[in-house]
Order: C-alpha cells, then sequence, then structure tokens
C-alpha cells in the first residue's frame, strides 16, 4: 500500500486527497501535513477571539466561476450547494462587474468549511497541524521528509501544495532534483501581497451601510470592504457583524516588510475615513499574505510539475494555473492524473 504525503491543507492539497480517494479507495494511505494550526491556507476562516461564533474570512472574498469552468466543474460546485457549504451570492456587492454567464457563490459557515468538507470525505486520510517540512530526501527508493520537530518520516509519493516560493526554499535532494528548466519556470513566478484585517463586534451592533461589500477603486490603501455576514447571508439577529478589509496590491507591495502595528494603524485609518461612523470593535485579527494571488504562473503547464518519477515527486497549486477555486481544482484534478499514470 503506497504511503502520499500531501504538504499542504489549502484547497488544492484537500482537494487533491478528496480526489485520490475516490479513484484509489483505500488501496493508498494518505497523509496530509499543514503548517499552520488549521487547514485552508487562502481560504482559512477566522474567529474572533472573544467569540468563537463570530467569523470572517481574511483571504477569498467569494467564489467565482465564468461560464467555461461553471460547466465544467459543475460536478464541484454542485456538490457543494447540495450540502449547503455555499449558496449563491445574493447580497449587494457595489463596484462588483457581472459578467454574463458567470456564478458567484459564498459559504455560510465561512471559506474553510470548503476545504473540511474535502477533508472529512476523505475518509482515512490522516491530517496532521504544526508540521514545517524543511527537507526531502531520496533514501532507498522512497522519499525521506523532514520537519522543523519530530523525527523524518518516509513516504513512497510526495505532493507539494505550498505556493512557489516555499517548494524552492526547501532544503536536502530536492535542490539537484529540479533541472535548470524546471527552476527557470519555478523561479519565474510571481505573486501578488496584501494585507486584510477582520473587525469583530458584540452581537446586537448595528453596521448601517446599503451594501454588503464594496470595490474601492481611489483610496491608496483600501481595494474591498465586506460586512461578512452579511456578504454570507447571515443575519446580524443570528450573529454578531464582522468586517473584512483588504488592502490593494500596492500597498502590500510598499509595506511588505513594514512594521505589522504600523501597517495595521494605516489601515484602520483609512477604513475611518472612508466608515466614519463606524463602531469601535471588540477585537480585530490581522492578516499578512505574503502569497496573495498569483500574478505569474508557470507558463504552459497541465496544472503540476512532476520533478522525479520514481519514487514519485509532483508539485501543483495555483502557481501552476491561476489563483481561485476554479484554478485550484484544475491543478487538484492534473495531480491526480500524474499519480495515476504513474502508480
Amino acid at each position: 500500500m503506497s504511503r502520499i504525503l500531501i504538504v499542504g491543507a489549502g484547497l488544492t492539497g484537500c482537494l487533491s486527497a478528496y480526489l485520490l480517494r475516490q479513484e484509489a479507495a483505500k488501496s493508498l494511505r494518505l497523509v496530509v501535513w499543514e503548517t499552520a494550526k488549521d487547514a485552508g491556507g487562502r481560504m482559512a476562516t477566522t474567529r474572533s477571539p472573544n467569540n468563537p461564533n463570530v467569523t470572517a474570512d481574511l483571504g477569498v472574498k467569494y467564489i467565482s466561476a465564468n461560464p467555461g469552468y461553471a460547466k465544467k466543474h459543475q460536478r464541484f460546485y454542485d456538490e457543494l450547494l447540495a450540502h449547503g457549504i455555499c449558496t449563491p451570492l445574493s447580497a449587494p456587492v457595489k463596484g462588483m462587474s457581472l459578467k454574463e454567464g458567470s456564478h458567484n457563490y459564498v459559504t455560510p459557515r465561512g471559506a474553510s468549511s470548503i476545504v473540511n468538507h474535502y477533508l472529512k470525505e476523505s475518509a482515512g486520510a490522516e491530517i496532521f497541524y504544526d508540521r514545517h517540512v524543511t527537507d526531502i530526501n531520496l533514501r532507498n527508493g522512497k522519499w525521506e521528509v523532514c520537519k522543523k520537530s519530530g523525527s523524518p518520516e518516509q513516504f513512497d509519493v510526495v505532493i507539494l501544495t505550498m505556493p512557489v516560493p516555499q517548494i524552492l526554499q526547501l532544503h536536502g535532494d530536492i535542490g539537484n532534483l529540479i533541472n535548470k528548466s524546471q527552476k527557470q519556470q519555478l523561479e519565474a513566478v510571481s505573486y501578488s501581497s496584501r494585507y486584510a484585517l477582520g473587525l469583530f463586534y458584540e452581537a446586537g451592533t448595528q453596521i448601517n451601510v446599503p451594501w454588503a461589500a464594496q470595490y474601492i477603486t481611489n483610496n491608496p490603501c483600501i481595494c474591498f470592504i465586506s460586512i461578512d455576514n452579511k456578504k454570507r447571508n447571515i443575519a446580524s439577529k443570528v450573529a454578531a457583524p464582522s468586517i473584512v478589509v483588504h488592502t490593494n496590491v500596492e500597498f502590500g507591495a510598499d509595506h511588505l516588510e513594514s512594521n505589522q502595528e504600523e501597517v495595521q494603524k494605516l489601515i484602520l485609518h483609512q477604513l475611518e475615513t472612508f466608515l466614519p461612523d463606524l463602531p469601535q470593535p471588540a477585537s480585530i485579527s490581522f492578516q499578512k499574505w505574503r502569497y496573495s494571488q498569483v500574478t505569474k504562473a508557470v507558463a504552459d503547464c497541465p496544472g503540476q510539475m512532476i520533478l522525479h518519477n520514481k519514487p514519485l515527486l509532483v508539485c501543483g497549486g495555483d502557481g501552476f494555473t491561476h489563483s481561485g477555486f476554479d484554478g485550484c481544482t484544475v491543478s487538484a484534478i492534473s495531480i491526480v492524473k500524474a499519480l495515476e499514470a504513474n502508480l
């Protein structure tokens, strides 16, 4: 029975585990390692430190499918809709460009409910958090994978789904296995960087704006604001409100290495100029996305890259397609096909 390690519990990693379990039933031992304390990656859902029932999505704003992918990935969308994990976006989003035939969805229980669904359906997969991979070495026909703490472990197949720059930072034999052409392709991948704030309020707090979310084009810092419970079709009577603020690409690039407290003050100052009557939040969560959205993916790529065949070492994620639900889905499908052809 092959033991397969998936590094990264974001959408690509969790969907890969789900698809592998569907294709191979119980003939594979699936192990998922995630460096964070929870699954999700950029689809993680943040909870208020004062009230875990108050949540905000500081990564993905909502799920958007263009006409082509809405049809191509219909089975995935149908499943998420059937389970109530996704619902159509019906709340008003000011400034959103609507493309004919596209579909937009929100997640009432937070974006992490999507990846948690795929993990739950990956029956028997072993999920471990706080597992930061540092080295990958070839040992007697298997991969020896080292982490920051604990003993190395051996696997028959390794799937890497973290951002591409983190793949290039790995130590061990993997550095010698990536050929010159592949390394050039991987080094050419680029991402935008952003900050996000989650503002959490007490139950009964009223935030009186006529929209659920709004795109902003004339601010030096902020590009998107959402009343997150309202955007996700949750009435404030049911859950205390939360607000999410996303910075624009230019602000993220200019302040990527700045002091986080100072960055938070700058964002809150700009938010106050835009919404001067906003109530004082009970708590604030701060998120720095060094690798936010892919601005340049691996060119002419099927959604994954095989770094070594026997034993198999493959990497994937939105850096090999494009950002968003559909980009990660394309990559996960391509990863599974690569495994089917090589196992």
